[in-house]
C-alpha cells in the first residue's frame, strides 16, 4: 500500500438509472473516504464495458486506465442486483476482464434482492476463490421495498450490518494489503509467489 492508504474500489453493478444499488454503493463511498482511504467508485453504467472478447478486450480503448485502478484496489466492494438468482450480466462482464489482479485482495458483497440474496453471494465468492482472492465471511443483502424511502436507508437493522461491513473491509483489507505486500517482496513459498516480477 503506497503511503499506507486503503484502496478501494466500489464497482456499481447496475446498469438501471434509478438502481438502489448505485445509491447503496455512493452511500459506502461516501462513508469509507477520509485519512487513509481512497475510494474509486466504478460505475458501469457511466464507464460501460464492451462485452468481454478474450481475443481483444485488453486492447480496447480505455482499458490500460481501468486495469490501473483494478491494481491499485486492495479491496473491492461488489454491488449487484439479483437477477434470477445471479449477479448482473454486467458485474459478470467487469469480473470476466480480470484475473490477476484479483489475487490476495479482498472481496466484499452487496446484493439488491427480495430475497436474501444468498446464491448471488455465493457466486461472487466463487470467483473470488477463482481468482485467488479473499471474502468477508459474510454479505449483506437488502430489500428496495423494505429498506429504502425516498433515496434515504430506513431500516436500521440494514444500516448497522453495512457500518459493520465497511468497519471489516478496512480492518480486513489493510491486514490483507499488508501481507499481500510481505509476499510479494519476500521469498517465503505461498499462492501470492506465482506473482511476483
Amino acid at each position: 500500500m503506497a503511503d499506507d492508504t486503503l484502496n478501494v474500489m466500489a464497482v456499481v453493478g447496475s446498469l438501471n438509472k434509478s438502481a438502489i444499488t448505485r445509491q447503496v454503493i455512493n452511500h459506502i463511498a461516501e462513508r469509507m473516504r477520509g485519512p487513509g482511504v481512497d475510494v474509486d467508485v466504478l460505475d458501469l453504467l457511466a464507464e460501460p464495458l464492451a462485452l468481454f472478447n478474450p481475443d481483444i478486450a485488453r486492447e480496447a480503448e480505455g482499458f490500460s486506465g481501468l486495469k490501473q485502478r483494478v491494481e491499485r484496489a486492495d479491496v473491492y466492494i461488489l454491488g449487484t442486483p439479483d437477477y434470477h438468482g445471479s449477479i448482473s450480466s454486467a458485474m459478470k462482464n467487469f469480473l470476466d476482464h480480470f484475473w490477476h489482479e484479483f489475487a490476495g485482495k479482498l472481496f466484499v458483497t452487496i446484493v439488491a434482492s427480495h430475497e436474501k440474496g444468498l446464491t448471488v453471494t455465493d457466486q461472487l465468492r466463487t470467483v473470488a476463490r477463482q481468482c485467488y482472492a479473499w471474502t468477508l465471511p459474510y454479505g449483506a443483502s437488502f430489500s428496495d421495498q423494505l429498506d429504502f424511502k425516498d433515496g434515504q436507508i430506513v431500516n436500521e437493522g440494514f444500516k448497522q450490518r453495512l457500518e459493520m461491513m465497511m468497519q471489516d473491509a478496512r480492518t480486513y483489507g489493510r491486514v490483507l494489503a499488508q501481507q499481500r505486500k510481505n509476499d510479494l517482496a519476500g521469498t517465503a513459498p505461498g499462492f501470492m509467489a506465482k506473482h511476483r516480477r
